[in-house]
């Protein structure tokens, strides 16, 4: 991630009790957001992000919400236009756990494991980013775009050109 866009927690910090940061990004860092989103801009980017550490267990629980004003370009007209995204999400960490034994976990068919927390931080502003770029479109497009197949040929014209007529042709 980006230095310019972080906020690295240490799990040491993280208490047992709730916590809430809010994100709202400057105009430089949503230049930054853009340039990692690969889309034109985004206008704004907004999040509030609440922890807790649980009573003498290793899990961390994450959770919140995050909304952003971004610009897309329509793959149909090729036109920039601009799309409120917004999510809530919740994660838990587990700061035991290690990648080997989160790839064991999977094989094993464990269902809802937790993430792995990697040198004993957690950096919120990247969990907020990750979550818009879970719900960006591939393909974005305009509210009430469609794409419709207009062939430049008439229905005889495209029957003659069909291979497989022509195939019969000549097997006669």
């Amino acid at each position: 991630m980006q230095k310019d866009f972080s906020y690295l927690r240490q799990i040491d910090d993280i208490s047992t009790s709730q916590n809430l940061y809010r994100v709202n990004a400057t105009p430089e860092q949503c230049l930054i957001i853009a340039e990692i989103l690969q889309v034109p801009a985004v206008k704004s980017f907004t999040a509030s992000i609440y922890t807790r550490r649980q009573n003498k267990s290793p899990l961390i629980d994450v959770w919140g919400n995050v909304a952003a004003l971004i610009t897309r370009q329509s793959v149909i007209s090729l036109e920039n236009f601009d799309k409120l995204y917004q999510t809530d999400f919740a994660m838990q960490f587990d700061v035991t756990l290690t990648e080997s034994r989160v790839r064991e976990m999977e094989e094993e068919g464990v269902e809802n494991i937790p993430d792995v927390v990697m040198n004993n931080r957690i950096d919120l502003y990247q969990l907020a980013l990750e979550q818009i770029a879970l719900i960006l479109e591939d393909y974005p497009r305009q509210e009430g775009e469609n794409f419709a197949f207009i062939s430049e040929f008439d229905a005889e014209t495209t029957a003659q050109a069909n291979p497989f007529k022509i195939l019969e042709k000549l097997k006669k």
